[in-house]
């Protein structure tokens, strides 16, 4: 019998960082794409609680990937991101207009 490998929390860290990564790009591209509404150009606000959750929990675990510094804490802080922007997120969409 051979011992299972052990779990590699630094490739999961950087998997769910780059989850978030992409995600945030791909928010740029959703609101870009929002239906005009009344011409304002409101819908752009939401850029700034979503590049606060990616500047509170994406960029630090991205560091500590990079350094190879606490793989679990940066598991569980990158994993915290997705909720965060998952709960931003579905605020935000019942906020854009509907085509």
């Amino acid at each position: 019998m051979t011992a299972p490998a052990p779990v590699n929390f630094r490739k999961i860290a950087a998997l769910v960082a780059a989850a978030g990564t992409l995600f945030w790009l791909y928010t740029f591209y959703f609101i870009a794409h929002v239906p005009p509404g009344d011409g304002s150009g409101f819908q752009w606000l939401a850029v700034f609680p979503l590049g606060m959750i990616f500047g509170l929990f994406f960029l630090p675990a991205w560091l500590l990937v990079a350094i190879n510094r606490l793989p679990r804490f940066t598991t569980l802080v990158g994993v915290a991101g997705l909720i965060a922007f998952a709960i931003i997120w579905a605020q935000l969409l019942n906020e854009f207009p509907k085509s």
